[in-house]
Parts: C-alpha cells; structure tokens; sequence
C-alpha cells in the first residue's frame, strides 16, 4: 500500500521553495495539496508548474494547514522570518522542511528547536549542497579514513548574485536584476540578507559534518562593504580549532554560476587530512584524492545517489516513515552549531575582531 502524504508549500519568500514542491510533486508517494504566500503571485509560476487548481492556492497560512490537512510542510521564508514561522507552525505538529539557512541568530535557532521540542514537530533543515554527489563521496572517503584525521576545511562558494535566477536556476536579464535589488529581502539587514548569512552557513554546516561535528574555539571574519548596499556580497571567516585552522569565503558576484560553468576560484570544498587531500566542487563528475600512495593525485568519479539519498524531500519522507533520527546537515543539533560560527562570523565582522564561540 502507498502511503501518501500530503504536502503544503508555506511562503515563497526563498526562490527555492519551487525546486523542493517539484521534488516533492515527483516523490511517489506524496502529494502537493496546497501552496500558501501572502502574495498571490508570487505562487503563479509554482502553481503553472505543479498544475494546481486555484482552490489550492491560498493567502493565509492557517487557513491552508485547516483546509489541506498537510503531513509535511515545506517552508521557504526570509532568513530573518525563520524563528516566527517555526513558533506559528510547530503546535500544530506537522513534520517542516525548512530552506537554508537555519535561522538569521542564534536566539531565533534555539527558540526553533525549543518550540519543536516542546510539540513535538520534527524539524529539518535543507542545505541543497547536501545532495551534490561529490560532497557527499568526499564525505564518504572521510569517513573511511580516506586522508587520515581531517585537518582544514576550506570553503569558497557563491553565485552571481541571489537575483540572477528564479526556481530552477532560471536566468533573469541584468535589468530585471537592477531593478528588483533595491526592494529585494537579500539585501536588507533587518531581513537576513548579504552573502555571508546566504552561503556561510552552507560552509559550516557541511565543514561540521565532514568534521564529525566539532566545533572551532574562536572566529574572525571580515567583509566587504559595499557602496549603497546595506549588507555584504563577500566574505571571509576563519575558524580555529584545537587542531587548526579552516576558512570559509562568500561571494555574490562570481564571474559565472557554479551550476553553469565554474567560476574561478572554483566553488566547493578542499579537504585536508593528516594523511592526504580531497577537492570537492560543486556539481563536478569527479573529486581529486591526494595520498601518500598517489602523491600526484587521482581523479575518482563521484558516487551515484540512490533514493532517498538525492534530495530533501527523499530523505525527509524516509526518517518520518521508518522513525528515523533526522542526522547530518539536516538535523537542528548539527545545523546549530554551525550557526553559532555564522553569528560568531557575524559579530567578528561587525566588530572588526575575533571572537570566541558564541554559546
């Protein structure tokens, strides 16, 4: 028997919520009920794409989650919105899926896990790097002891800008780009935006993970500040751990999009071990290996994902159908602590000085 479950899709706010109701429209055994933003048009594309009857789309949340009766919620609003949506949404104790990044502060993540806690709503968090088959081998191989004890993690990732493309990684014109920024939530502080809130967390949370989930003593950013912007478009953080030293940079205004064509410096992951080296970059075939017995390096194509491993809402289906513990990137204890380097990272860049790790 196929058991169905119904998904709601709850503001619009992050352009990704159209990729994730699309995987969730794909997964055999669900089904997309209903989608909900306060402006309606910012639904319409969804709505075309998934073929949704106007009575599926609604205006206010509460009415949506009473009229579709949703086992899963995906949730897509501004960074800054995070906490207030989370605390709206957990009494009513639907699984939520919600888009990176975990929160805009470490108060809003903790009051995220509290309220889910309290009502017992499973929570998960969606890093879309998560599901790119060369991060996921070069975690595999670290595992395995591949290059001995991970050393340093160095991060560098980013894309044009977050108003170049829509859901699908549809291109808009420079214009269109031009004229949305002003007005854009990216690019207002009070709403989470800038680069290093967009991708810092991404860097963290997976260099936690490959890291086995250890935390730095102490971070120092900086950022760039650019005229008549109120946030940043690049980023550099430094984590200092017991055992060294791993960076992390952000940057809307590659030179091209990952996804397309890599931009110099190539977007990804090096990772360094005491026993050798892996480079991961986003979207790649391969992932390099250096090690004592290929000191040169070797090329070794990225591992085929297999259901439910290929996206979140695969993986997200599974915990909640076979009572699994939501781990890894995804869960709220790993996330966490990779907010705590984001809002440390923060901090030290607003305060031109290194910190120790916010608690």
């Amino acid at each position: 028997m196929v058991f169905q479950i119904r998904v709601v899709g709850i503001s619009f706010e992050h352009m990704h919520m159209g990729d994730n109701l699309r995987m969730a429209a794909e997964h055999p055994e669900c089904e997309v009920v209903g989608i909900c933003d306060a402006k309606r048009e910012r639904m319409l594309a969804a709505q075309a794409d998934l073929r949704l009857a106007d009575e599926r789309l609604f205006e206010d949340w509460k009415t949506c989650l009473e009229t579709c009766s949703p086992d899963l919620v995906v949730l897509c609003p501004t960074t800054g919105d995070h906490g207030i949506w989370v605390q709206r949404l957990s009494p009513y104790k639907v699984p939520i899926l919600l888009e990176k990044p975990m929160a805009a502060s470490l108060a809003d993540a903790d009051t995220m896990i509290a309220a889910c806690q309290e009502h017992g709503t499973p929570l998960a968090i969606n890093w879309p790097l998560v599901w790119v088959p060369s991060h996921r081998t070069a975690k595999r191989l670290v595992d395995e002891g591949r290059i001995g004890a991970l050393r340093e993690v160095h991060y560098y990732d980013g894309n044009r800008g977050p108003l170049w493309h829509t859901a699908g990684k549809q291109e808009i014109t420079a214009e269109q780009v031009q004229k949305e920024k002003p007005e854009s939530w990216f690019y207002k502080q009070e709403a989470g935006g800038g680069s290093l809130l967009d991708y810092l967390g991404y860097g963290v949370t997976l260099g936690t993970w490959f890291m086995g989930g250890e935390s730095p003593i102490e971070v120092t950013a900086v950022w760039d500040e650019p005229d008549g912007l109120e946030v940043d478009e690049h980023s550099i953080t430094i984590a200092r751990y017991r055992h060294g030293i791993s960076k992390f940079e952000t940057r809307w205004g590659t030179f091209t999009d990952p996804w397309t064509h890599q931009p110099q410096p190539k977007c990804g992951f090096v990772l360094v071990g005491t026993e050798g080296t892996i480079s991961s970059y986003d979207y790649e075939s391969t992932i390099r290996v250096q090690d004592r017995s290929s000191p040169a390096g070797e090329d070794y194509p990225v591992d085929e994902l297999d259901s439910p491993q290929q996206n979140p809402i695969q993986y997200f289906v599974d915990c909640l159908q076979h009572e699994k513990p939501i781990d890894g990137p995804l869960s709220p204890q790993l996330s966490r602590i990779g907010q705590q380097i984001v809002d440390t990272a923060f901090q030290s860049a607003k305060q031109k000085r290194t910190l120790p790790l916010l608690q």
